[in-house]
């Protein structure tokens, strides 16, 4: 049983809490900075602000659990699934780049994402990502009038 003399502040818990808190500070700086003419109600700011000030409560709250050493145990570092999700957005900018459009990039995402959380049905993967891909294009071209890359596929559409 963990009791108040066994537990030590977490250093790591409190870089983050840091780099949070620095992340809040420079989105706040940076939206103070724009020179945006006045509008009625909320304007283009009130967003940054939210976000930074959602960010320095985050900040605020990882500091509290580090310096109380309240974290749960960590699981062991994986670096295969951070390769294959760096491979998939790497892919997906490929693929996109060579014209070969937002859903089948969409789907190869999909596919090394789920694979890094451990999935191993990487066919099913690519048919689910594959679907996924065509709502959200369909979505965004469609209802949204929102252009997103197209390819072979989506000018079918």
């Amino acid at each position: 049983m963990d009791t108040a003399s066994e537990r030590r502040p977490d250093t790591a818990g409190m870089l983050i809490a840091g780099v949070l808190l620095l992340i809040a500070v420079v989105i706040f700086w940076d939206t103070s900075a724009l020179q945006l003419a006045p509008t009625y109600g909320v304007g283009p700011k009130a967003t940054p602000y939210v976000i930074a000030t959602g960010m320095a409560v985050l900040a605020a709250g990882n500091f509290w659990l580090s310096w109380r050493g309240d974290y749960p145990e960590r699981e062991s570092f994986d670096p295969k699934a951070i390769v294959l999700i760096l491979g998939g957005l790497a892919a997906l900018i490929a693929i996109i780049g060579l014209g070969g459009g937002f859903i089948p990039a969409t789907a190869v995402l999909f596919a090394a994402t789920a694979t890094a959380f451990g999935r191993r049905a990487v066919h099913i993967d690519l048919a689910i990502g594959l679907a996924l891909g065509f709502i959200v294009f369909l979505l965004f071209d469609k209802l949204l009038t929102l252009a997103l890359p197209a390819g072979p596929i989506e000018r079918l559409l």
